[in-house]
Order: C-alpha cells, then sequence, then structure tokens
C-alpha cells in the first residue's frame, strides 16, 4: 500500500486500502482524497455540483455531498455521506445518491465517473 492511513475509523481505512488496491488510477485518486485529514476534508454543496456538471454524469465526492442549493440536472452522485436534504433534492431531479464502494462494484473501470472535490 503506497497510501499512509490517517487515524480514522475502521470501516474508512478498509474502503481507503480497498481502493488503494485498485489498478486504475482513478480510484487510487478517490483513496487519497478520503485519506485527508478531518480539517481538510471535502464538502461539496448542490449549487456547486449544478454549476460544475453537464447533466447526465456520474460524479464521486470524496466527502460530504451537503444540501445547499438546488440542482437542476441528473446525476448519479456516489460519495462518502450525504446530508438528507442533499440526497431528497437529487433524487428529485432524477438523479441517484450511491456510496462509494456500490459504484466501485458498478463500475469497476472508472469510465466515465468525473471526481470532484
Amino acid at each position: 500500500m503506497s497510501l499512509k492511513l490517517r487515524d480514522k475509523h475502521q470501516q474508512l481505512q478498509s474502503l481507503i486500502i480497498e481502493l488503494d488496491h485498485k489498478e486504475k488510477p482513478i480510484w487510487k485518486a478517490v483513496a487519497k482524497g478520503l485519506n485527508r485529514p478531518n480539517r481538510k476534508g471535502f464538502a461539496i454543496n448542490l449549487f456547486r455540483l449544478d454549476k460544475l456538471t453537464e447533466g447526465k454524469e456520474t460524479i464521486v465526492v470524496p466527502g460530504v455531498v451537503l444540501g445547499t442549493g438546488e440542482i437542476s440536472k441528473q446525476l448519479t452522485v456516489a460519495a462518502l455521506k450525504f446530508s438528507g436534504s442533499a440526497e431528497q433534492k437529487i433524487e428529485k431531479a432524477g438523479g441517484k445518491c450511491l456510496d462509494i464502494e456500490t459504484l466501485v462494484k458498478q463500475n469497476p473501470d472508472g469510465k466515465g465517473v468525473r471526481i470532484l472535490a
């Protein structure tokens, strides 16, 4: 393993190890993003997702998706966590909310997946 694990809970550590052992660079980048210190963790609001995406994309957020703002595009979003309002708004717009493990199982090659942070 090339990453030195930070002091995090066991489930997150195993996810980071699993992603780091994948051959595809996108999953290694997600593992690196998840392994950041808590004070530098990723959090992205819906208005930013809406601004930075084209629609019908698959997005990975190595952190938390928050519900500030609105989303008008149909996106598949995988993240470590979602706020309740973010999950509702994404699904109301016709999108899907996944955890990162599910996305890795559905798309092991990472084709068409973008990382947003």
